[in-house]
């Protein structure tokens, strides 16, 4: 199942640095992940300092 960023994200922008695929990019007020790119690969996890990132 592909990541999303949820509401806690804190707009800093480590998660789109480590994408392997660079399916993360800045959103209107938080991080966002393009779920057709996504390969569940949890890289955007393992960095994020608020756990944003999670599986749906």
């Amino acid at each position: 199942m592909a990541y999303f960023i949820t509401d806690a994200c804190i707009s800093c922008g480590a998660c789109e640095s480590e994408c392997p695929v660079s399916c993360i990019a800045a959103g209107d007020s938080a991080y966002v992940i393009d779920a057709d790119t996504c390969i569940e690969c949890g890289a955007c996890a393992n960095v994020c300092p608020v756990d944003a990132p999670e599986q749906k």
